[in-house]
């Protein structure tokens, strides 16, 4: 695995197990920054997958577990493409009807979505570990808001596991 390789790997631990995330930084630069950052930092170490539907994603990076907030750095502009499509395993940035309003949530696929393909920025893709995204708690009816739902244990770059 080259240098480069491992500077965009991420270790997302849940309660099932590892997730490997590979960011994207060839077609979201300043998302893929942003990832790596806020892990850096362990601001993702125990918030919520609070919003998680069945057959389409399991949504988290908000500490206060609402869905309606994230870190204290500036939103993100959209970094859309066409290099990259929504399926099992990629991880897209959460966003409010602002296209350029991405902070720190983000989803990861359950199943192809095509219907969010250059809606919202796709900024990496789960690479080991997705049965374990599988078991993440999922949420009731069509807004999947979870109760006492599951939490991101521990999220950091690879080679921050010190």
């Amino acid at each position: 695995m080259s240098e480069n390789t491992t500077e965009d790997l991420i270790y997302m631990d849940v309660p099932a197990g590892r997730v490997v995330i590979r960011l994207r930084p060839d077609i979201a630069p300043k998302a893929a920054e942003r990832i790596r950052t806020l892990a850096e930092q362990g601001f993702y170490d125990n918030v919520p997958f609070h919003r998680v539907i069945s057959g389409f994603m399991a949504q988290g990076g908000d500490p206060t577990g609402t869905g309606m907030h994230g870190s204290d750095l500036p939103d993100l502009p959209a970094e859309f493409t066409t290099k990259a499509k929504f399926e099992r395993g990629t991880i897209g940035m959460a966003r409010t009807a602002d296209p350029n309003s991405a902070n720190s949530q983000f989803f990861i696929m359950f199943e192809p979505s095509p219907h969010l393909d250059g809606q919202y920025t796709i900024v990496g893709e789960v690479i080991e570990g997705m049965e374990n995204v599988d078991k993440i708690k999922r949420g009731a009816g069509g807004s999947g808001t979870v109760s006492d739902p599951d939490r991101i244990a521990r999220m950091r770059p690879a080679g921050a596991e010190g």
